[in-house]
């Protein structure tokens, strides 16, 4: 399921435990009809049909394909170990470690500063 569609799911399943929540409240009753006018719309279902035909269609399989080869390739696998390794270095490096105290002693100023 793509990240996407994780997310829609989510604000759906959200939506629909806010509506169940207040089911006798008149806001939500045109809520939940202009939501199942939107469904049934002929817009609405050629969206659904669209959505449906990308998930389960060759451009759908063949995205999926693409996503999941580059994910395990040796470029990205050489990238994340380069990005990591340059993390490493920065935190153990003077540059580093001067930041950190930086940052801290803007945190303590700014925490002392608010109080009253």
């Amino acid at each position: 399921m793509s990240e996407i569609e994780r997310q829609v799911r989510g604000w759906w399943a959200r939506l629909l435990t806010w509506l169940r929540g207040t089911q006798d409240g008149d806001a939500a009753r045109r809520a939940k009809t202009a939501l199942q006018d939107v469904r049934t719309s002929d817009a609405g279902r050629k969206a659904e049909a669209a959505v449906r035909d990308l998930r389960e269609g060759d451009a759908g399989r063949k995205a999926k394909e693409a996503i999941r080869d580059l994910r395990d390739s040796e470029a990205v696998g050489k990238a994340r170990d380069a990005a990591r390794d340059a993390l490493r270095d920065l935190r153990d490096s003077d540059a580093g470690r001067k930041a950190k105290a930086a940052l801290r002693d803007m945190r303590d100023s700014t925490a002392s500063r608010d109080k009253p």
